[in-house]
């Protein structure tokens, strides 16, 4: 299936730290508890400003469901001592993930550290 073949890519590109790859649409939107990043450029940018927390994860897959063009994928991010529960929904257009919606289990306040910059 197409949308398991690019969820997959999706996971396997962020464990080697090529971001840049990611197999996204220019119109490319991220929602999440952290909130909402449009378009792949400012996506992008993101990451770049944020590295530090968004390289260097390795992602232990829980649970996965998938159709022609969309994913569901259960999973815990791991880097170093953190560790967040997240749910995703991969929606795909032309063979891209074109739409993430993410759910994390943050419990509290979001630490210091892990706050995203540019957002």
């Amino acid at each position: 299936m197409e949308a398991q073949k690019v969820s997959k890519k999706w996971f396997q590109l962020w464990e080697l730290g090529k971001f840049r790859n990611l197999p996204i649409t220019e119109d490319f939107t991220h929602s999440s508890p952290y909130g909402i990043i449009e378009g792949k450029q400012a996506y992008l940018n993101l990451v770049e400003a944020n590295k530090d927390k968004f390289l260097g994860h390795r992602f232990d897959i829980h649970d996965s469901l998938y159709c022609s063009d969309k994913s569901c994928i259960q999973y815990t991010a791991i880097q170093d001592d953190f560790k967040l529960e997240v749910t995703e929904w991969h929606y795909l257009k032309d063979r891209l993930i074109h739409k993430i919606k993410a759910y994390y289990n943050i419990p509290g306040d979001i630490r210091e550290d892990r706050k995203l910059e540019n957002l």
